[in-house]
């Protein structure tokens, strides 16, 4: 049938934006030298604190949520140093990657995909020798678990010379994190997930532990220089060029998660997530993340004999809504339905209803909509 499709994202990133902060862009002009600009940069820091959850300094690049992942490796070690890395999928690879461009000599825990990383295995390597930090992902988004930051961080906060470093930059606005009474000493985020805004923004929030190291680490690093950015940012403004306006539609965007609540952003990732997982189960599939899913993102097994890529190709036809398929060698077999960010329960209803005609037609076999009732129960058992 021929008709209107509006394309809609429901991929861990980037997200659906938020309209508020598109617009603010479009009416404010902005040179980033001025002093309009310093007061909304210090605004936009404090507010990033807030989103952090954090007392800690938060600095600001213009760039990726890698870039801060990078510049958290060259601002922390010294050449000849080790770590421990802690990996349950792609984006737990790519710190493995960035020590190695560095000559840092890692110490790997791998979790099998769809597994979180394994914390008494983890503990084992931390008992065992020195160690300048321990890298692990908050939530990783390629397989849909959950990490346990809390107990990681406790046993890394114990040694005095070791710094805990956490990408979440699908846990932030996701996932209940207490950077702070955790012991994270450096945590990373990005603007193309939670809020709500384009990519091109990245965030680090760093401890008082984690800037003595910086002060005496050795390995070169240019622009993403934490202690440099630190004091430029102290002044409202950055070392660079900012990209100014997604600074102002991220000014825009965290106001409204401080209006929402904090908390109340991450309650409607968890319940998006424990309604599709309930959706998923009553649709006759199964989840991906064995244990421990995250609620950035719900990963889902491909029907027997389908396949996840034919599930998302035609999601995308017939109705716009672009999911992801797995990715390297997760490919084909499971897709992701995203939870982070502007999306709200209206939103989870009509991907879950696309969702079922899709697998109806591919001939998998289920009863039309059994996946929305399931997930329409989760709404009320949660007295929504």
């Amino acid at each position: 049938m021929a008709g209107i499709i509006k394309e809609r994202l429901y991929t861990p990133g980037p997200t659906p934006l938020l309209m508020e902060a598109q617009l603010r862009a479009l009416t404010m002009t902005l040179h980033h030298r001025t002093d309009a600009f310093r007061a909304l940069m210090r605004e936009t820091l404090d507010n990033l604190q807030y989103y952090f959850n954090t007392k800690n300094d938060v600095i600001v690049f213009a760039s990726s949520g890698t870039g801060a992942m990078e510049g958290a490796i060259s601002n922390l070690l010294s050449p000849g140093e080790r770590v421990l890395i802690g990996t349950a999928g792609k984006f737990g690879e790519r710190w493995v990657q960035i020590a190695k461009a560095y000559g840092i000599e890692s110490v790997v825990v791998e979790a099998p995909y769809g597994h979180p990383v394994p914390i008494a295995e983890m503990k084992k390597h931390l008992d065992g020798g020195k160690l300048r930090a321990v890298f692990i992902q908050a939530t990783e988004s390629s397989t849909g678990v959950r990490n346990d930051v809390q107990s990681l961080g406790q046993l890394v906060s114990a040694l005095p010379d070791t710094c805990f470093v956490v990408d979440a930059i699908t846990g932030l606005g996701t996932t209940g994190i207490l950077p702070d009474q955790w012991g994270v000493d450096l945590m990373i985020g990005g603007s193309q997930k939670a809020t709500m805004i384009a990519p091109g923004l990245s965030f680090a929030s760093v401890s008082e532990k984690a800037w003595k190291t910086i002060e005496n680490s050795k390995l070169p690093r240019y622009y993403f220089d934490y202690s440099k950015e630190r004091k430029t940012l102290a002044k409202g403004e950055s070392s660079y060029t900012p990209a100014a306006s997604l600074v102002v539609t991220l000014n825009a965007a965290l106001n409204y998660i401080k209006q929402l609540g904090r908390e109340n952003l991450i309650a409607n990732a968890a319940l998006l997530a424990e309604a599709t997982r309930e959706a998923a189960v009553a649709l006759g599939l199964t989840p991906f993340a064995v244990s421990s899913p995250a609620n950035a993102v719900t990963s889902i097994n491909g029907p027997a004999g389908i396949g996840s890529t034919k599930v998302v190709k035609d999601m995308r036809a017939g109705f716009g809504a672009i999911l992801t398929d797995g990715q390297g060698t997760m490919q084909g077999q499971m897709f992701r339905i995203a939870h982070l960010g502007y999306y709200d329960f209206l939103d989870l209803l009509a991907v879950l209803g696309a969702l079922e005609i899709t697998l109806h037609k591919l001939g998998h076999k289920m009863e039309l909509g059994s996946g929305v009732r399931a997930a329409q129960n989760v709404y009320l058992r949660q007295g929504n």
